[in-house]
């Protein structure tokens, strides 16, 4: 009989095998196509080139500060547009004043496209840290407000006339129960914003920088080393995906419950 542990394990090499296989037979036939030049070899670089090209940033010692120097803009910024959104989407979701207020300025600034306030920043603010951050603020603001709005809103009353009867405190309401009756939408709304963050750190760095993934990505541009600009997109690639792996190992671990309630 084959024990519990080992269908486990099993699972578990399956699952990688899955997911490592299309990668494999993706890069290598990425690898024949161009060394045989059914493409331009100088347009389209392969994988090992590409390799090359990524170690040769390493040992220069600019791959590490580059993606420090992303990171830090995307967390600064996601974290402020963040906060932001989730305090103004309580706020318009449960009160009508407010809701009045500020939600028609929201709706006519939010299908405005964040790249296109990229100049307005840079007159603004300049070219610094600053109007990087601000940019990647002002993009990850309205996915996070619109859905935690609409998960506030949705809230039904009597759950919190029931609690004010309990409990007369509004603080011990809000972080008790109407927090986490919103709780999905904020997450729903933090973890869209993850790639939306990242988008801007590259646009941002590219309008004007000295170190970052998108900095290098238009430097190699201007070199016509499409082989760098290759390995720098695949760099920023797998530090959304990162992030974002991250940030639902973090949700799991924090709101367990939330994972159960998705299976059910």
């Amino acid at each position: 009989m084959i024990a519990i542990s080992d269908l486990i394990l099993t699972n578990r090499y399956t699952k990688w095998f899955q997911t490592v296989l299309p990668v494999i037979v993706f890069l290598s036939l990425w690898e024949i196509v161009s060394r045989l030049e059914i493409v331009n070899p100088r347009l389209f670089p392969p994988p090992s080139l590409v390799w090359n090209a990524l170690l040769e940033w390493a040992e220069k010692g600019e791959l590490w500060r580059d993606i420090k120097a992303s990171y830090w803009r995307m967390l600064i910024g996601y974290f402020i547009g963040g906060s932001l959104g989730i305090v103004v989407g309580i706020l318009t979701g449960r009160s009508r004043l407010i809701n009045l207020s500020l939600s028609p300025i929201i709706q006519v600034l939010r299908p405005m496209p964040p790249v296109a306030i990229i100049p307005l920043v840079i007159v603004w603010l300049g070219i610094g840290d600053i109007a990087k951050i601000f940019s990647i603020s002002f993009a990850v603001f309205f996915p996070v407000w619109i859905n935690t709005h609409l998960g506030a809103s949705s809230v039904a009353s009597i759950h919190l006339w029931s609690a004010k009867i309990l409990c007369p405190s509004k603080i011990r309401i809000i972080f008790n129960v109407l927090i986490p009756a919103v709780l999905p939408s904020i997450v729903a709304g933090l973890r869209t914003s993850i790639a939306i963050a990242f988008i801007m750190v590259y646009v941002a760095e590219i309008a004007g920088a000295s170190s970052g993934i998108g900095y290098q990505i238009s430097v190699s541009h201007l070199a016509y080393r499409i082989d760098k600009m290759v390995a720098a997109l695949f760099v920023l690639a797998f530090a959304g995906a990162l992030a974002d792996f991250l940030f639902a190992r973090l949700i799991q671990a924090t709101f367990p419950w939330m994972q159960a309630d998705r299976n059910h």
